[in-house]
């Protein structure tokens, strides 16, 4: 059985920093949902802000290696998906009122 939890996931993909706005995938709203199973893989389902993105492998990459910071966790599956289509309202407030959305 696993131990790995979601918020350990989140955690490490927080680190990660969108390099063209400067703030992290979760708060910009980027990660849509985290998978662990019992033994420990990662299936992590993610957008991007827009599908002509110059970072895009760059990006999924640092997602791929991010959840393999923890130790118990195995393999990662970045399941890029275009639908919901980001916008800024799935931003948190803090990235909304920083780039002036609100």
């Amino acid at each position: 059985m696993c131990s790995v939890t979601k918020e350990q996931i989140y955690n490490e993909l927080r680190k990660i920093i969108d390099p063209e706005v400067g703030f992290n995938l979760v708060e910009m709203g980027l990660i849509y949902d985290v998978e662990i199973d019992d033994e420990c893989n990662v299936k992590v389902t993610m957008t991007l802000s827009t599908k002509a993105c110059p970072m895009h492998q760059m990006i999924v990459q640092w997602v791929t290696d991010a959840p393999k910071q923890i130790d118990e966790v195995k393999d990662v599956e970045v399941n890029l998906v275009w639908e919901p289509e980001w916008n800024i309202s799935m931003a948190e407030e803090s990235v909304k009122k920083a780039l002036g959305a609100i």
